[in-house]
């Protein structure tokens, strides 16, 4: 049985974690840091409560890996929850502003942040 407290339960557990691990919680952190940006950015229109809730999502999920809060869990419902924010934004950005360097830069972290979840949760098989 753990004697854990609440406090102790979210220190940070890395000594598990290796380069992909790392790699994926950089990627994670830099879709949410994007999102909360354009969530502040978009604020007063409907799409930015989105942005942020997405921003909060990776954010969160990164935070998870970091504190090894059932990390298996969190690699599987990344996939998905990532390839729905690339679906989304296919749906809702306009054709020619699929190449802004923020869109390109979210894009490529999310694309890297759904191999290395896929490939971090078969390894945890």
């Amino acid at each position: 049985m753990s004697t854990e407290t609440a406090s102790e339960g979210l220190t940070l557990h890395t000594e598990s974690m290796t380069g992909l691990h790392w790699l994926g919680v950089a990627m994670a952190a830099i879709s949410g840091v994007i999102h909360l940006f354009l969530g502040v950015s978009f604020i007063d229109q409907g799409l930015g409560i989105a942005f942020l809730v997405a921003g909060v999502g990776f954010l969160v999920g990164a935070g998870a890996v970091l504190v090894d809060f059932r990390r298996r869990l969190f690699y599987a419902v990344g996939v998905p929850f990532t390839l729905g924010q690339i679906v989304i934004w296919l749906a809702v950005t306009p054709a020619d502003e699929y190449l802004s360097p923020i869109g390109i830069t979210d894009k490529v972290a999310q694309a890297v942040l759904i191999v290395v979840l896929v490939v971090l949760y078969r390894r945890a098989s």
